[in-house]
């Protein structure tokens, strides 16, 4: 039997459910006029997820890639009100790739989430998300839009351009490769080793834990387009920084031939994506 949310024991720890702590990664590039809402409604969730027994504790933690308007600054703020709350900062400018990695080590978390300070999801999905990871024996939830109407038309045909070609070039089965939304238990971010320094950080993430024997579920949620600041995924920079990246990994992180199982990850059938 699947073991609920709230059960004593995560099936892929030893650490018991009421007292593992998330650990949510948020990289962010002058974000002033975002910073105030995406602090205040993560920390409202992550309370709500300690006192529903989800999780026993959390930290934010944000990587401030150089900004230059002030948001490093005042995360620190925050981060001096509430020692959950940690920042790690770039003297220069590293792109998401650069930062994500920078999150990932410095997270201390049994889960570790990825997301982006825009806030593209109701912060109330990861409880969810959560639900499943334990639900299904899971190491990796990666969420997907349910309508990006919201995107224009050109950005909607970029990323599903660029699914078509990472999933094809990686033998990977994911709808929404670039969604900023990823969850995994704490044995594969140690388990992986990233190289990319920009956009393709989320592939490259996806195919090394694939690799590793990683199960990887997906699940939908509703997508909220950016209202404040600045979105550069789309900039002819980032686009071919992204291909480059994909074709130089490309071989190295296609499927291995032995596609090794991690000790810490039991074997499920259940909505496997690799």
């Amino acid at each position: 039997m699947s073991p609920e949310l709230g059960s004593e024991t995560d099936p892929n720890s030893e650490v018991a459910i009421s007292e593992r702590l998330i650990s949510v990664v948020i990289p962010m590039w002058n974000e002033l006029e975002m910073l105030p809402r995406t602090i205040e409604a993560m920390s409202k969730e992550l309370d709500s997820l300690v006192e529903q027994g989800a999780v026993g504790n959390w930290e934010l933690l944000f990587v401030d890639d150089a900004s230059t308007d002030g948001c490093g600054e005042l995360a620190d703020e925050y981060s001096a009100a509430d020692a959950r709350i940690q920042v790690r900062h770039h003297v220069t400018n590293r792109k998401l790739g650069g930062s994500i990695r920078t999150g990932l080590a410095a997270a201390s978390g049994d889960l570790i989430l990825y997301t982006d300070a825009d806030l593209p999801f109701d912060p109330a999905e990861i409880r969810q998300a959560i639900h499943l990871l334990d639900l299904y024996s899971a190491d990796v939830v990666a969420a997907y839009r349910l309508q990006r109407k919201g995107e224009g038309p050109l950005r909607f045909f970029y990323s599903y351009l660029y699914n078509t070609l990472v999933n094809a070039l990686l033998g990977l089965r994911i709808r929404d490769v670039n969604f900023a939304f990823k969850l995994a238990q704490r044995w594969v971010i140690d388990s992986v080793q990233l190289k990319s320094e920009g956009s393709f950080i989320d592939a490259e993430l996806l195919a090394r834990a694939r690799n590793e024997g990683a199960e990887i579920i997906q699940f939908g949620v509703d997508y909220f387009p950016r209202t404040r600041g600045v979105s550069t995924l789309s900039s002819p920079a980032v686009i071919l920084k992204m291909l480059r990246e994909m074709f130089s990994l490309g071989a190295e992180l296609r499927r291995s031939t032995k596609n090794p199982a991690n000790p810490a990850n039991p074997a499920n059938p259940a909505n496997q994506v690799n």
